[in-house]
């Protein structure tokens, strides 16, 4: 065999090996089940409405669809789709596959497809078993969110001057009731658009709502402006009681 045999013949296995599994394929019908309301679980547990596609080779002209070797729909045109209850068929287990029949008499049988169908309740009762992890971690974290700060601030009222500047890694409000603009902290509450939180300048609890921090700037200095106004010029008749007790000790 010389060399150009040699190629040829390589190239014919090459495309004899690519071109029949993909002609293979097509020759194939799969059937898929899909959950259109109701439960779909684990362990194969289904109740409500689903629905069977099938599909396959492109002369396909009829197709029947078998749940426990029982035909109990037909389709003579794509998509091949037949829609059914789990409340209309006995409880437990059951094998669900469909049936195809081409143009020239060729049968097709796709996969098989094993589920339980199982009752309302039950299905009611394996989504809890779901659910019910989630909502005890979901409300412990909440529960954390407001014991953590209020045993750690428990009392606690910080003196910072007015118009101090802060930081706010957690974010920040403003207090509803002393209108002190202050930083989260980073277990605190969130409701939405504000967060439960503790002032700690009035140590009032309150929704707060998020803001900015452009805003909380100018909460700042709004508190600044608001301190310089309360320092009052002493009258002259201060400045003379001051100087009469200031002489009293000379």
């Amino acid at each position: 065999m010389n060399r150009s045999q040699t190629v040829l013949l390589v190239a014919a296995i090459i495309t004899f090996l690519i071109f029949i599994p993909v002609h293979a394929q097509t020759e194939e019908m799969t059937l898929k089940l899909s959950r259109d309301w109701g439960y779909g679980g684990f362990n194969g547990d289904i109740q409500g409405l689903f629905s069977m596609k099938a599909t396959g080779p492109a002369d396909l002209t009829k197709v029947e669809f078998y749940i426990d070797d029982v035909k109990f729909g037909e389709i003579e045109r794509a998509p091949y789709i037949w829609q059914f209850n789990t409340d209309n068929f006995s409880l437990g287990k059951h094998n669900l596959y469909a049936l195809g029949y081409a143009l020239n008499v060729q049968k097709y049988k796709s996969n098989i497809i094993p589920r339980n169908f199982v009752p309302a309740s039950e299905g009611t009762k394996s989504a809890m078993k779901f659910v019910m992890p989630i909502v005890v971690i979901l409300f412990g974290f909440i529960l954390l969110s407001f014991v953590i700060p209020l045993v750690t601030t428990r009392g606690k009222i910080l003196e910072l001057p007015l118009g101090a500047g802060r930081i706010y890694k957690f974010g920040g409000g403003i207090c509803p009731k002393c209108s002190r603009p202050f930083s989260f902290q980073a277990l605190s509450m969130n409701l939405g658009f504000s967060k439960l939180a503790r002032c700690p300048y009035c140590g009032k609890w309150s929704p707060v709502r998020i803001q900015p921090l452009a805003k909380l700037r100018e909460a700042e200095d709004a508190e600044m402006q608001w301190g310089k106004s309360q320092v009052k010029e002493e009258t002259e008749e201060e400045k003379l009681h001051k100087e009469l007790d200031d002489s009293k000790y000379q």
